[in-house]
């Protein structure tokens, strides 16, 4: 493992601000005291920040030399509406907001690389440091690029990671082609006639429609869409009812619908709409069909990712450097690569031994309140992007 010397002699320093934004945890669009943070950060070592993109984005910039060339190098920093369960000496001081998923980790990694790519400016172009809000459910990449992310700064490719429970500590994995599927939810209104449970001939029964809708939705995994193609389909919430006597009036189904082509995803809205219908006609009750688009696909482009796939082979070695299973969670990136090429990949966080003690019940995964990122993962993540800025700013223009 060829880890950059200086990286891991500041990694202490870097895990101690890691630390301090785990305990001061802000949610989407609200990160004020993070973006103050990372701006006086990346400041105090001599970087140009902007600020305001997508309302509270950072963008720093770190130039040498004469070349128009650029890289864009992109960490997240909002955390979760989630009560953390640790009880270390970080742990979150706010009731109801906790960095479960590791936005404080990518953070510190990309300011530590940050702050040696300032120091020694071994390159000749431009990085750009791009730290977004608002990944969880805020779709923070679209807002910054609204705002003229890509205008402003006029990067050739974007590159991001994400800390990954399960794989070592150490080791990444990537992927060419889709890694992280879409993100999209649906409510439907099954609209009914109410009547005493006794005597259901009286009315038109919601429950007995939905129950329908919910089974015959997975008819559209399993026989409309090819075997090959992949989508799920999950109904998260039924509600309907206050007594147990009462047939109720409606009956509201939510979930969501992943995929990882927007083709498959374009044939899953349709047919969901139609099997929707026709199942609310057969039985004479009435539907409300609602489909929102959140995050699309997040699909990698060859070239960028075999870029990646060197670069850091030859930072931790090739037998560190596996291929991605790619999950049908989403991730906002997505929308950088829309734009421009790329690559998101994922760095291993260990299997959760890392912990001090005071952590809470259960296992150290995304989302889970006994999360904590693992500080080991510094030097290595900073390594790989200074290591990544480095090469592709010396690569021959194409």
């Amino acid at each position: 493992m060829k880890l950059i010397d200086s990286i891991v002699a500041d990694a202490a320093g870097i895990a101690t601000l890691r630390r301090d934004l785990h305990a001061h945890p802000e949610l989407c669009f609200e990160e004020q005291r993070t973006s103050d943070l990372i701006a006086a950060t990346l400041e105090g070592w001599g970087i140009p920040v902007h600020r305001g993109l997508g309302k509270t984005g950072v963008v720093g910039i770190v130039r040498n030399g004469s070349s128009a060339r650029a890289v864009g190098l992109r960490a997240d920093i909002d955390a979760l509406p989630i009560t953390e369960k640790n009880t270390f000496a970080h742990a979150s001081r706010h009731a109801g907001r906790m960095h479960a998923c590791g936005h404080d980790g990518h953070t510190a990694m990309l300011l530590a690389a940050a702050q040696h790519l300032a120091k020694n400016r071994n390159f000749d172009g431009t990085v750009y440091l791009v730290f977004q809000p608002a990944e969880e459910g805020g779709g923070g990449a679209r807002e910054m690029i609204r705002d003229g992310l890509f205008e402003r700064f006029p990067m050739e490719a974007i590159f991001g990671a994400h800390n990954w429970p399960g794989l070592e500590a150490g080791q990444f994995a990537v992927k060419t082609g889709p890694v992280f599927a879409s993100s999209n939810e649906f409510k439907v209104t099954i609209r009914g006639k109410g009547a005493h449970a006794a005597m259901p001939h009286n009315g038109i029964d919601p429950v007995l429609v939905a129950c329908q809708l919910v089974s015959a939705w997975q008819g559209i995994v399993t026989r409309n869409k090819r075997p090959i193609d992949t989508a799920v389909i999950s109904t998260t919430m039924i509600h309907a009812g206050e007594a147990t006597n009462v047939i109720p009036d409606s009956v509201e189904l939510q979930g969501t619908v992943r995929t990882f082509t927007t083709e498959v995803l374009d044939l899953v809205e349709r047919r969901m709409k139609q099997v929707a219908d026709a199942t609310c006609a057969a039985y004479d009750a009435a539907c409300e069909f609602e489909f929102h688009r959140n995050y699309p696909p997040t699909i990698n482009h060859p070239a960028e990712t075999e870029f990646v796939r060197r670069t850091l082979t030859e930072v931790v070695g090739a037998e560190n450097v596996l291929e991605f299973e790619p999950t049908m969670g989403a991730e906002d990136f997505s929308f950088y690569l829309l734009d421009k090429p790329g690559c998101y990949f994922v760095i291993g966080n260990g299997d959760g031994t890392h912990r001090e003690a005071g952590h809470g019940l259960g296992p150290c995964m995304l989302h889970n309140p006994s999360y904590d990122f693992n500080d080991e993962l510094i030097p290595v993540g900073a390594s790989a992007w200074v290591r990544l800025a480095e090469a592709w700013l010396a690569q021959p223009r194409p």
